[in-house]
C-alpha cells in the first residue's frame, strides 16, 4: 500500500516525539523540551487536517469534535511544556509509543490484513452464534484494495446492506493509546505487563461486540421508523434513509459508548499501575488549569518507589 500524505505527516510527527523521548532519556532535557514542543504544535496541525473528514465525510460527530478539540489542546500542551512543566514529557513519550504501535498497521498491508481478517472471523462467529448468516464479500473501501473478504452483507427486499470491517474496526487505535500510556510511565515491567494484560483483551473483546452490533443493526435495519429517520437524517445531513440504522448504531451509540468504555478501562488500569495518575493529572491540568491529586482522591499510592513495588514483582 502507498503511504498517503496524511500518513507521511503522522510518521514525521511520531519521529519528532521519539526524538524528544530519546533526548530526554539521554539527559538532554532542554533539547527534549524544544523538540517535543515542536512535535505538539505539529500534532495540532494533524488534528486540524483530520477534523473535516471526520465531520463531513465520515459524519462522525464524536470523532470530529474530539479531533477539533485536539487542535487547541495540542498547542496548549506544547505551551505548558515550553513554560517548564516537564512532567508532560511522560505523556509525550506515550504519544510516541502510540504512534509506533498504530502506524505500522495503518501503513503496511502484511500487518493490516491479518488483523482485519481476525476480527472478521470472530464477528462472523458471533453472528452465527446469534442465528444470523450474512454473505461475506470484499468491501469497497479496503477489501478490494487488499484482496480480502471483509464485508458482511444482508439483503432485505431489493436492497443490500453492507458493513465493511476496516482497520478502525479492529480496536488497534484504542489498544495503541493504552500501550503508549503504559510504556511511558516509570514502573516495574511486571506491573506494566499486568496493565496491558487487563487492557488489551478487554478492548479487543468489546470491539468485537461493537462491530457485531453495528453489522447486525445496519444489516437488519434495526433503527428504521418515522419517529427516528427524519431526526437522524437532519442531524447527519443525509437523504439516504438506508443509512439511518448504521448512523444510529455506529456514530451515535457505539462511538459514544466507546468513550465511556475507555474511561472505565483507564480507571481499571490505575489500580494495577497507579503511576498512570501522573499522566491523568497532567491531562486534567491542561484541560482545567487546576492541579489535581487523583491518587489521593482514589485512595491509591502513586509512588514509584521500587521498595513499595517489590511485592508486585
Amino acid at each position: 500500500m502507498s503511504v498517503s500524505p496524511t500518513d507521511a505527516y503522522a510518521i514525521g510527527i511520531v519521529g519528532a516525539f521519539l526524538t524528544g523521548a530519546v533526548l530526554d532519556l539521554a539527559g538532554r532535557r532542554d533539547g527534549a523540551r524544544v523538540v517535543t514542543v515542536g512535535a505538539w504544535v505539529a500534532f495540532a496541525g494533524f488534528w486540524a487536517v483530520l477534523t473535516p473528514g471526520f465531520l463531513f465525510e465520515e459524519l462522525s460527530y464524536v470523532k470530529g469534535l474530539l479531533s477539533a478539540a485536539g487542535v487547541p489542546a495540542s498547542v496548549y500542551v506544547g505551551y505548558v511544556l515550553y513554560r517548564g512543566r516537564d512532567s508532560l514529557l511522560t505523556l509525550s513519550r506515550g504519544v510516541a509509543v502510540m504512534g509506533l504501535v498504530y502506524l505500522p498497521f495503518n501503513v503496511f498491508e502484511p500487518l493490516m490484513r491479518p488483523l482485519i481478517w481476525t476480527v472478521v472471523v470472530q464477528v462472523e462467529f458471533a453472528m452465527d452464534a446469534l442465528g444470523y448468516a450474512p454473505t461475506l464479500e470484499r468491501g469497497h473501501e479496503i477489501g478490494n484494495q487488499i484482496g480480502l473478504a471483509n464485508a458482511f452483507t444482508f439483503v432485505i427486499g431489493d436492497h443490500a446492506y453492507r458493513t465493511e470491517v476496516v482497520l478502525a474496526c479492529t480496536g488497534i487505535g484504542s489498544i495503541s493509546i493504552f500501550a503508549g500510556l503504559v510504556a511511558a510511565v516509570d514502573a516495574p515491567y511486571s506491573r506494566r505487563f499486568k496493565a496491558l494484560a487487563i487492557a488489551v483483551p478487554v478492548i479487543y473483546g468489546l470491539n468485537v461486540i461493537r462491530v457485531t452490533f453495528i453489522a447486525l443493526a445496519h444489516g437488519n435495519q434495526w433503527f428504521r421508523g418515522d419517529a427516528i429517520e427524519g431526526a437522524v437524517m437532519t442531524l447527519f445531513g443525509t437523504s439516504n434513509v438506508h443509512r439511518v440504522s448504521y448512523l444510529v448504531a455506529d456514530r451515535i451509540i457505539a462511538q459514544s459508548l466507546s468513550v465511556v468504555a475507555l474511561v472505565i478501562i483507564a480507571l481499571l488500569l490505575v489500580r494495577a499501575l497507579p503511576e498512570l495518575f501522573e499522566i491523568f493529572e497532567d491531562v486534567l491540568f491542561v484541560v482545567t488549569g487546576d492541579e489535581y491529586d487523583l491518587a489521593g482522591a482514589f485512595g491509591a499510592d502513586g509512588s514509584t518507589d521500587e521498595t513499595v513495588a517489590a511485592g508486585d514483582d
